[in-house]
């Protein structure tokens, strides 16, 4: 499968500051893939050296072949500040960008009415973006990126702004684009949102690569070792018994009632939980469910970094 952008010692420097260090990734031709960090993490800053907005210090990037001025009809992209003509009306605006790319002008309005259809924007042909609200105008702009159906679409933070009803529908839209064979990435901070879009996963902290894998490699490799318990009773009954148990090195209660144990890197779990804990957690107090529970991006992020992207982003001035 060939690439669709190929970044190869990329470094980027802000005076004193290391944006970028020394990166090297490859996104596969048809991937979706969630380029995932902390605010500050390198991430826009590598998305506009892909885009050719800035350059790097040092490296080569590639993208379709060439480079994104070369490409640029090719390519659909949502930048993280959001460039709306904010005293155009919205058929206009999108028009506009449109014929920009290259669309034709026949059967494009109709084109846009579906647009605006497909993302729950009835009746905003005539009103004028500014007159829109964030989340609205977050959606037109959205449509802008991808009317011309590039090849490769680039989403700097594309759910900022948008509540969750929102995100979901434009994730469902993502999907859908992806499904036709059109190659994705986008940047987020919110780690859940990729865990539920995404099949690649590019990881940046502090300007580093630190983890380049599709999703499910990434499951294979973060063995997990949380077991999630679903009582129907008794549960500071349990916990002190887990805690009494080998290889548990933590149990404790969750605010929906729930248990979980969290097991040593001694504790075999690649063929579920372990009988003996099983058995005991049977044994002692009736429960509804038992399970191991897969690790989450964040899980996996803090097993990498050390901190959590929150504590990151709390820490930042």
């Amino acid at each position: 499968m060939s690439n669709a952008i190929e970044v190869r010692g990329v470094s980027k420097n802000f005076g004193e500051v290391n944006a970028v260090n020394d990166i090297n990734f490859s996104i596969p031709q048809g991937s979706l893939c969630g380029f995932l960090g902390p605010n500050g993490a390198g991430k826009s800053t590598t998305i506009r050296m892909i885009m050719s907005i800035i350059y790097p210090d040092k490296g080569t990037i590639s993208v379709q072949g060439g480079s994104a001025l070369d490409q640029k009809d090719s390519i659909g992209y949502l930048p993280e500040e959001r460039g709306l003509y904010r005293k155009m009306r919205v058929l206009d605006f999108i028009r506009y960008i449109a014929q920009l790319k290259g669309v034709p002008r026949r059967g494009l309005v109709n084109k846009i009415d579906a647009w605006l259809e497909r993302m729950e924007l009835p009746g905003v042909q005539r009103r004028r973006c500014q007159e829109l609200s964030k989340g609205m105008q977050q959606k037109v702009q959205f449509i802008a990126a991808v009317i011309h159906e590039p090849e490769l679409v680039i989403l700097d933070e594309p759910f900022s702004g948008l509540d969750p009803v929102n995100a979901r529908l434009l994730s469902e839209v993502i999907r859908e684009i992806n499904d036709k064979g059109q190659t994705i990435i986008f940047s987020t901070h919110v780690l859940h949102q990729a865990e539920q879009l995404c099949d690649r996963v590019l990881m940046i902290n502090k300007g580093n690569i630190v983890l380049d894998d599709e999703l499910n490699a990434i499951r294979t490799r973060f063995d997990p070792r949380t077991i999630l318990i679903e009582p129907l009773s008794q549960q500071k009954e349990l916990v002190a018994r887990a805690t009494s148990f080998p290889g548990v090195v933590d149990a404790h209660s969750t605010t929906d009632g729930s248990i979980e144990i969290h097991l040593g890197e001694d504790v075999q779990t690649d063929t579920g939980v372990p009988k003996d804990l099983l058995r005991m957690i049977i044994d002692d107090v009736p429960v509804r469910s038992v399970e191991l529970r897969r690790p989450t991006l964040d899980d996996v992020f803090v097993e990498l970094v050390g901190t959590s992207v929150a504590q990151l982003e709390e820490a930042t001035p």
